[in-house]
């Protein structure tokens, strides 16, 4: 998986989003069952590294994924809501977007 600019994209996002999840979690503990801020002291730290090398894999992918402008900037935008990056990857797996082999040309 960490072998290929997609494998690696992938795994990224997927870790992006199971950190938010963490991250809301530890939200939810702190502000509404307990009042116990351990979660976000955990999770907070996590995600954020995680949140940085999904950013820095999205930039490297862009050239061997061969990515437009808008496809890049969207894989960027939706880092920021909680498991948008989940959504972009099955769009991208869907419509091509994470395949590195060249278009095979039509007669």
């Amino acid at each position: 998986m960490l072998t290929s600019p997609a494998g690696r994209f992938r795994l990224f996002a997927l870790a992006e989003a199971v950190s938010w999840a963490g991250l809301l979690l530890g939200m939810l503990f702190k502000y509404v069952v307990v009042g116990n801020e351990i979660g976000v002291k955990v999770f907070g730290p996590i995600h954020g590294v995680i949140f940085v090398g999904y950013l820095l894999v999205t930039v490297l992918a862009r050239g061997p994924l061969r990515w437009d402008f808008r496809t890049t900037v969207l894989a960027l935008v939706v880092s920021i809501p909680p498991f948008g990056t989940v959504v972009f990857e099955r769009w991208a797996a869907r419509t091509g977007r994470l395949d590195t082999a060249p278009e095979t040309v039509r007669p």
